[in-house]
């Protein structure tokens, strides 16, 4: 991989993780145009931790409270029911399905499931899905009467992601809008439970290539992360305030658009379904 790739590769992660629009399809995408090659499921898990280092430099304050309060309930110091205390159990408890589906399906995850049809497939059924939800929402739960069994809801949502083409925010926060939540209260709580699931991924992808053979570009994948943290933290910032006041249905046309355009781009022979990589 080379530099400017990297920095090209490195903004589009930052502009596309946390628009419900999939940042691991614009990868695939996107790296065909740079010599044919599918960039892959590894380069695209690691740049993620820059972009998810952005949700905790933004979040900190919360994420701290959170840690030292559930920290505190562990030790008898905290309430049991206090809000911040199960706020953490209720990020762990989301956790939990991504994980085990990431495992369970690894090997289609790296390979088959990156084909740009499947892509296709979800960039606009997910258009439609995120649609609907955003037409019908009753925009009214705020986030601290997230329930357990909602909590385990919106993790099964965000498990839907390890396909290219569905969107984490994406489906997390239409389970969210059609559970009632506010567009706000969905997309926070799809940013932290973000954090674990995609910061596992990150490390788990370093220590696999880590021991690869042929040493990976090491250079270009810091440069990807580092300008993916940069733009993704831009992201956040603009994204919470743009849910305040807009719905998703700009991000549901734009879909639908890309999904029509790779499928040109697929039948005319520019892109390749499943490339090397």
């Amino acid at each position: 991989m080379g530099w400017f790739e990297a920095l090209v590769l490195g903004i589009v992660q930052g502009l596309t993780e946390f628009l419900p629009i999939s940042s691991s399809a614009h990868q695939s995408i996107v790296g065909q145009f740079f010599g044919g090659e599918d960039v892959g499921a590894a380069f695209t898990a690691i740049t993620q931790l820059g972009t998810e280092a952005a949700v905790i430099l933004y979040f900190r304050r919360d994420i701290a409270r959170i840690i030292t309060r559930w920290v505190g309930s562990l030790a008898g110091r905290v309430p049991r029911d206090d809000p911040d205390a199960r706020m953490g159990w209720l990020v762990i408890l989301g956790s939990v399905p991504i994980v085990l589906l990431g495992l369970l399906f690894q090997d289609a995850i790296d390979s088959s499931l990156r084909n740009l049809w499947v892509t296709v497939a979800m960039l606009a059924g997910f258009a439609v899905v995120i649609g609907i939800a955003d037409r019908t929402a009753r925009n009214a739960r705020p986030l601290e009467s997230l329930t357990w069994g909602h909590g385990v809801v919106f993790g099964l949502a965000q498990s839907l992601a390890l396909v290219p083409g569905v969107s984490r925010s994406g489906a997390t926060i239409s389970a969210g809008l059609v559970l009632g939540y506010t567009r706000e209260a969905a997309a926070r709580y799809s940013f932290l439970l973000a954090i674990p699931a995609v910061v596992g991924s990150g490390v788990f992808k370093l220590a696999d290539i880590a021991g690869d053979p042929v040493p990976p570009a090491w250079g270009p994948i810091l440069l990807a992360t580092v300008v993916s943290f940069v733009v993704g933290y831009a992201v956040i910032a603009w994204l919470l305030r743009y849910i305040s006041t807009h719905d998703f249905m700009p991000f549901v046309y734009y879909r639908l658009g890309l999904a029509a355009l790779v499928v040109v781009l697929l039948l005319t022979g520019v892109l390749e379904p499943l490339p090397q990589g």
